[in-house]
């Protein structure tokens, strides 16, 4: 059966069919639970890289990926689905904007694995090593009790769904980006019912909101970020795609409207750049582009929730967040907890 579904996708560019639904499902199937061979697996994915995977087919990943993960309604919040291929060039305002939610009230979820292709770059994984905490070797009790006593759940994905370790040898053989790339970022461990998920092609924007809509998300904000983040730019207006039941509508985002735009500084990102900056954030002691980027990027996140009633009423709660030391306090505490179990050195 496998056999006769790759045939389908891998007919070259003219002659190359979408799946059904029902089709993908199988074949994702297969994939998943390793019945194909590892050569199939990746003619499969490299006939869909060329195809270019339709909306249904990336919904399919995306259940097979569900039915095979550890999910539970931990928390009802925000889901943060930026790519876990990592970042070389730029800030993860998402790590502190994610404490800075959370002291506001919005349970965040965020998750990630080792690096993966094609960027191989710095992951929210190498963040939390250098802060001392292991995430592959944390149990999942553990990590709930951090999620309980703070509102901030880090799942290790290829451990919560154990097939994306199975075919990591695969993706990593063909270098490749595949629909995992996208697929294993809306598993949503946590039932979030909002999501703020990166794309790189702004091309891609009404496919994903369809597919957000068909995973019936309440709503989703989907971002043309930095370096396909979910993250919005400060240095300029970032295009984005606002989704609510069923509709969904271009809306650019312009941090010159809040007298917030800020020239970047040139930085040379490695994970304790990364960490000492984010902290330096929450300490409310960062540069003043990565303070105004994750105050952007919360009070955004805040009115996707509707946590707040503008942006502004959103700035204005975080920088107050910022300044009383709420949300350093939190990710202090979020560290400690978690650094009680899957402990590495710390660094000095």
């Amino acid at each position: 059966m496998f056999t006769n579904l790759l045939k389908e996708v891998g007919r070259g560019k003219r002659g190359a069919r979408d799946l059904s639904y029902d089709e993908a499902l199988l074949a994702a199937d297969s994939i998943l639970e390793m019945k194909a061979t590892p050569a199939q697996i990746g003619a499969f994915f490299v006939a869909e890289r060329i195809k270019m995977e339709s909306v249904e087919e990336i919904e399919a990943f995306v259940a097979v990926c569900r039915k095979h993960a550890y999910r539970a309604p931990i928390q009802e919040g925000l889901d943060c689905a930026g790519p876990y291929d990592g970042r070389k060039k730029t800030f993860f305002a998402t790590f502190p904007a994610a404490f800075l939610l959370a002291s506001a009230g919005l349970p965040v979820t965020l998750h990630g694995m080792p690096s993966l292709p094609p960027k191989w770059g710095i992951t929210l994984h190498d963040l939390l090593r250098e802060a001392g905490i292991d995430p592959g070797g944390l149990s999942r009790g553990q990590i709930t009790k951090a999620a309980e006593g703070t509102g901030v759940l880090y799942v290790p994905a290829e451990e919560w769904c154990p097939p994306l370790k199975a075919l990591r040898s695969i993706r990593v053989e063909l270098d490749m980006r595949t629909v995992l790339n996208t697929a294993e970022k809306l598993i949503d461990y946590s039932y979030s019912p909002y999501l703020t998920f990166g794309v790189y092609h702004n091309t891609v924007f009404e496919r994903m909101a369809k597919l957000a809509n068909n995973l019936k998300y309440r709503k989703a904000l989907i971002v043309q970020g930095a370096e396909g983040s979910e993250d919005l730019f400060i240095e300029r207006p970032t295009r984005t795609y606002f989704v609510e039941e069923g509709e969904s509508r271009l809306h650019i985002v312009d941090p010159d409207a809040y007298g917030l735009e800020t020239a970047l500084p040139d930085v040379v990102w490695t994970p304790a750049v990364q960490l000492r900056v984010s902290e330096a954030v929450l300490q409310g002691r960062g540069h003043l582009a990565f303070v105004n980027q994750v105050l952007l990027n919360a009070a955004v996140r805040l009115q996707l929730a509707g946590k707040v009633e503008s942006v502004e009423e959103g700035l204005y709660t975080c920088k107050a967040l910022l300044d009383d030391g709420a949300a350093w306090e939190l990710y202090r505490k979020w560290q400690n907890v978690m650094r009680s179990e899957g402990v590495l050195s710390l660094p000095n």
